[in-house]
């Protein structure tokens, strides 16, 4: 009888721990809060995967912009003694010459090879508008995106940035106005991804915003070039 009476109360200990282990397990994961960062949908390091870490917000108003909001055309924000436009010239031209007395700062004449359009447009200082620097982001693209609240400071070192400049085909410059990827790309085909690949390490850099249809443009040309690296400078 003494013995069944001892295996009787040890049976109910050991349930008791059973049920207490049961009640002390450890917790599941915590419920999703609803804001999950995307994951990154290309290699470290790509447009694509920078893409994903762009906030995604409507257009806001024009209201304010002006190009002078901005600061002067082509200031010369690093120092070197020559302005953004003949440096970005310099850097974009090939056999470029330049004029006398200016410690090769200002480009007389050059040849491009267009990445808008893929053609060659020779150039010269006396029809100058036949090529042009354009901002790769919009200035009013950014406006719209960010750069309404930003300091005057950094607005012109945007501007100003060689990352958002490429010297190109002045009338395709012109047809492409302020548009973004959602409302116009390169003719050339070939450059497209690069393209935006540039308009999205942009962003990035200054943390501006993209709208839904920029963002779906954009994931639309880097879906066929998944590992088209995000340019640096």
């Amino acid at each position: 009888m003494l013995r069944w009476w001892r295996v009787a109360v040890l049976s109910v200990l050991l349930g008791g721990l059973s049920a207490g282990c049961d009640l002390v397990a450890p917790p599941g994961p915590p419920p999703a809060s609803g804001h999950a960062a995307r994951p990154a949908e290309g290699p470290a390091g790509s447009a694509r995967a920078l893409l994903a870490t762009l906030a995604v917000k409507g257009r806001a108003p024009k209201t304010g912009y002006d190009r002078d909001r901005f600061g002067s055309a082509w200031t010369d924000t690093d120092r070197n003694g020559c302005d953004t436009r003949n440096d970005v010239l310099a850097r974009d031209l090939t056999a470029e010459t330049f004029r006398a007395g200016t410690h090769r700062c200002v480009v007389l004449t050059g040849r491009l090879a267009d990445p808008y359009t893929a053609k060659t447009i020779t150039f010269a200082k006396a029809r100058a508008s036949a090529i042009q620097i354009d901002h790769v982001v919009a200035l009013s693209d950014a406006w719209q995106t960010g750069a309404f609240g930003w300091p005057a400071e950094r607005r012109l070192a945007f501007a100003n940035d060689p990352l958002n400049l490429l010297a190109v085909d002045g009338p395709t410059n012109q047809a492409k106005g302020d548009g973004d990827a959602a409302t116009w790309l390169p003719p050339a085909k070939v450059y497209r991804c690069r393209y935006v690949a540039r308009q999205v390490a942009v962003k990035a850099k200054y943390r501006l915003w993209v709208t839904p249809a920029e963002r779906d443009a954009l994931t639309r040309v880097l879906a066929s070039c998944p590992g088209e690296a995000a340019p640096r400078r």
